[in-house]
């Protein structure tokens, strides 16, 4: 079963009580301070603009170990070449438009609705929200964003105008990031190629919480 979440109180119920597809909750707003708890206790909001707002907590967690992220050869040679110049919380604003207006196989639109990008927008300028961006020649063509919480990057979206950039984005957050742990949310092919893998949600928020 899911929640209805009332306006005038930000707690959330026990993710595991979330439904199989890891749907916990209906409703609330996306303030700063809904947000932040939200994610300090493994919830995410994902819903389509036009429709309420969705809170989930997958019983499945798609994660990636910093130090087991696996890099091509040609990305490595990329990288070694420093084909693409790597900036981090200069153009979150930018970055999240992007990923908000990059069109995906299988979707007619996107989640990251104008509402979603400014309360993204309002957690950078608190601090919880980062992103890295990737330029080539004065261009940005790359990047990522998500929300740190203690020692987990919760990775939200990623663009690439160019082949390759936003792999670069993710090899600089493993390799340059302090965290212990990249939440994907949900897994995917591309993902998966790179290291990414499932863990149960109880080591998840064990780890997010330590």
């Amino acid at each position: 079963m899911f929640f209805q979440l009332l306006d005038d109180d930000l707690s959330f119920p026990d993710p595991a009580l979330a439904e199989e597809d890891g749907l916990l909750a209906i409703g609330g707003d996306l303030s700063i301070e809904r947000l932040v708890l939200a994610y300090y206790n493994g919830i995410f909001p994902w819903y389509n603009e036009g429709e309420p707002i969705l809170w989930y907590s997958p019983h499945q967690r798609c994660i990636i170990n910093p130090s087991h992220l696996k890099i091509s050869k040609s990305l490595l040679k990329i990288l070694k070449n420093n084909t693409f110049k790597i900036t981090v919380n200069e153009a979150f604003e930018a970055v999240i438009k992007q990923c908000a207006d990059m069109p995906r196989l299988g979707q007619d639109g996107t989640w990251i609705s104008t509402d979603m990008q400014e309360a993204y927008i309002g957690l950078h300028q608190k601090g919880f929200a980062h992103s890295i961006e990737v330029w080539l020649n004065d261009c940005l063509v790359g990047g990522l964003y998500g929300v740190k919480i203690n020692r987990v990057f919760c990775g939200e979206s990623m663009f690439s105008l160019v082949s390759n950039a936003s792999k670069v984005a993710l090899a600089y957050l493993c390799e340059n990031i302090d965290v212990d742990l990249i939440d994907c949310q949900l897994p995917n092919k591309h993902l998966i190629s790179m290291g990414a893998e499932m863990i149960d949600r109880s080591l998840y928020m064990k780890i997010l919480q330590s």
